[in-house]
């Protein structure tokens, strides 16, 4: 056997990781250089979750010393009626919100691109509901939800004939009305992004669809929206997220009411903290939130799992 024809063999060296081969290769410049970001995020972000998880199984209310009570918040917290209050509402302004909220945004991003003109003056006027700071927009629109004859929306409903509508004053019209308000506050943002991934999508694929004979339905439906897919998925399980967190416009809309009827889960953590003047029940509070955080991070986990392959094909 000749030398061309002998197999050739390699050998790979493993090198051993040590203590000194980790300082040689620059580790010790490395752990400097992330040392401030690691103090900050421990501080800020870790050490508060890591108190959070103790307080919950404390009763505490930041005045008088902390006695641990072990599970016996998260039993307080589930059986006290409003939490199960809190959760029906709170699934149920998400629905509205998906149902109203998801779609809005879809199809507004997908009717502004195939504008020919003014496409950057429509992309402003639907960005500007974001600017306005979330406050301010939820005070205009408690007075245009004024439920008198005057008010502007029911105003605005009697040149039309309709009769005036309690809005937020009803149990019933109460979580529509605050849906519909953030949708208006949100959907600018989303809409940007949607823009943004549809000019992503390569030219070259509509004129294909354009030659088989599509018309702009069809473009859209078997070219747009199979590009935006990974968007979609993304901004679904970020919507859900977000739903599930809302407290802002109850808590200034109608502080829970009428009769509890918008009482989330994130305004009775509120509640639990700081609506006793004596010092809230921060063992209570944080449990909830616990809870809270636990069911997003199980619901995103099983979201991406089925939505993987879909995801990927």
């Amino acid at each position: 056997m000749t030398a061309i024809d002998r197999p050739r063999t390699t050998s790979r060296r493993v090198v051993r990781r040590t203590p000194l081969t980790w300082l040689r290769g620059g580790g010790l410049s490395n752990l400097v250089f992330l040392l401030p970001m690691l103090v900050i995020f421990g501080v800020f972000s870790w050490w508060p979750i890591v108190r959070a998880v103790v307080m919950s199984f404390q009763h505490t209310n930041l005045i008088a010393p902390p006695t641990f009570v072990g599970w016996d918040n998260f039993v307080q917290v589930v059986n006290d009626p409003l939490f199960w209050t809190s959760v029906g509402n709170t699934g149920w302004f998400a629905l509205l919100a998906l149902i109203l909220g998801y779609p809005i945004p879809l199809i507004a991003a997908v009717l502004m691109s195939e504008l020919k003109r003014a496409k950057g003056l429509y992309s402003a006027l639907a960005y500007l509901p974001v600017v306005v700071p979330p406050v301010v927009a939820v005070l205009l629109w408690k007075f245009f939800y004024d439920a008198s004859p005057t008010g502007v929306f029911n105003t605005v409903l009697g040149w039309v004939g309709i009769p005036p509508q309690p809005w937020i004053q009803d149990a019933t019209q109460a979580m529509p009305s605050l849906v519909v308000e953030a949708t208006w506050a949100a959907a600018g943002g989303t809409i940007i992004i949607y823009l943004a991934a549809i000019t992503g999508v390569a030219p070259e694929l509509y004129d294909a669809a354009e030659v088989d004979g599509a018309n702009i339905w069809q473009k859209i439906w078997h070219v747009t929206m199979p590009q935006l897919r990974g968007i979609l998925l993304i901004t679904l399980i970020l919507q859900i997220i977000g739903t599930a967190q809302v407290f802002l416009e109850p808590f200034l809309f109608t502080g829970g009411g009428p009769v509890n009827a918008t009482v989330t889960v994130l305004l009775l953590i509120y509640r639990y903290a700081f609506e006793n003047s004596l010092g809230g029940d921060y063992g209570a509070a944080t449990a909830l939130s616990l809870m809270l955080a636990a069911f997003l991070a199980i619901l995103s986990l099983v979201y991406f799992r089925l939505t993987k392959s879909w995801s990927q094909n």
